[in-house]
């Protein structure tokens, strides 16, 4: 963890450079572009006149409208009229985050969230190239496995156990038991369970455990009063991330105000969500049962998932460096342990082309604050 703070793959891999190539110089105007917006000086008009010009702007959540790292940052901001403020148009919808890469890859949305940015490399490496990270808001891994009580007591235990999944193994899971020795098929089974209920998971017979989130089942599990063992890849010194801010090189470069200030209200909405945890979970809670809460999430297990990815954000998050800042360092690290236990097919991708901390940079001040306008434009 980092210092803490106070508040087919060659042919991809050739298409991925040949657009990265391009998307330094459309990050760039993203960063650049038009003219500079002064903090509680009326918003530029010319700025908004361009930002009008995108039309609506679409952002797909990761998963539901949870109260997690760059899904409540976005509901924050949309809450409270921030991106009316900078003159922009965006249509909120819920969304899953394996379903929204293509989408975005394909202009069909604008920005979405994502899992990790191990997540939408592999995802970008699949497709053409088109994404790039404007945002990674936490820099260690959320993930997790929980353990039936007095299985495990070390993560060679596990050596033999089933282990239930979600989908598929998250990779910081299987670089934390790589470094443990222990592979999947070989050392220890996996199965892909029904059931998104973590009580209901941690009874079935014949499995041990199952990959979860930090935020999430732990949570529902000390609810119920049901005991339990984890272990995760941040705990076991495993790089990672999660919160990540996405959108297409397409839409940056025609459209670069609109995409350098959809990241600055957001930001605005993070720097909130940070600030007041309870009241950025409520907000989530808002936007939850208006679009018919499909997945039962509740206010407790809400207000516990922003409460802990909260303050991991901020404790994860270097000492003078804003909130979000993309670090191509460590994402590299990432890249290149999970490329290590074989993520990737093949030597791992540079991130520095699919990750661009200048748009953030030119968003905030020199004590890491939002620059936002006032007085209208």
């Amino acid at each position: 963890m980092q210092g803490r703070r106070s508040v087919g793959f060659s042919a991809a891999c050739l298409l991925a450079l040949v657009a990265c190539s391009s998307s330094t110089k459309a990050s760039d105007n993203a960063a650049t572009a038009g003219p500079a917006v002064k903090a509680g000086e009326p918003f530029p008009a010319d700025r908004c006149t361009a930002n009008r010009a995108a039309g609506p702007i679409t952002y797909i959540s990761g998963y539901d409208f949870a109260a997690s790292a760059s899904i409540i940052d976005v509901l924050v901001a949309e809450q409270r009229g921030y991106f009316d403020a900078v003159c922009l148009d965006v249509r909120v919808q819920a969304g899953i985050a394996s379903d929204n890469y293509q989408k975005v890859t394909a202009n069909t949305a604008q920005f979405s969230s994502g899992g990790s940015f191990s997540e939408l490399v592999a995802a970008s490496l699949d497709g053409d190239g088109g994404l790039v990270a404007l945002a990674v808001e936490g820099k260690e891994s959320i993930d997790t496995v929980i353990v039936k009580p007095g299985r495990a007591a070390i993560l060679t235990d596990l050596r033999g156990a089933t282990i239930g999944l979600k989908n598929t193994l998250p990779a910081s899971v299987r670089a934390m038991f790589a470094k443990a020795g222990l592979t999947e098929g070989t050392d220890f089974r996996t199965t892909v369970l029904d059931s998104f209920d973590p009580v209901q998971n941690l009874a079935t017979p014949g499995v041990t455990g199952f990959t979860g989130f930090a935020s999430n089942e732990p949570g529902q599990l000390d609810r119920a009063g049901v005991p339990y063992t984890t272990f995760s890849p941040a705990g076991q010194g495993i790089p990672g991330s999660f919160g990540v801010l996405y959108t297409n090189r397409t839409f940056v470069a025609q459209h670069p105000t609109a995409a350098a200030d959809f990241m600055r209200a957001t930001m605005q909405g993070l720097a909130d969500a940070v600030a007041d945890p309870a009241s950025a979970s409520m907000v989530a809670i808002d936007f939850i049962d208006n679009n018919g809460n499909p997945n039962k999430l509740s206010s407790d297990g809400e207000a516990f998932r922003w409460q802990t990815e909260s303050k991991l954000v901020v404790d994860s998050t270097p000492r003078n460096e804003p909130l979000g800042l993309p670090d191509t360092t460590l994402l590299q690290h990432e890249l290149d342990v999970y490329s290590a236990v074989g993520v990737f097919a093949a030597d791992p991708p540079k991130a520095s082309r699919l990750a661009d901390p200048s748009v953030l940079r030119s968003l905030y001040d020199s004590n890491d604050t939002v620059i936002w306008p006032g007085g209208g434009t």
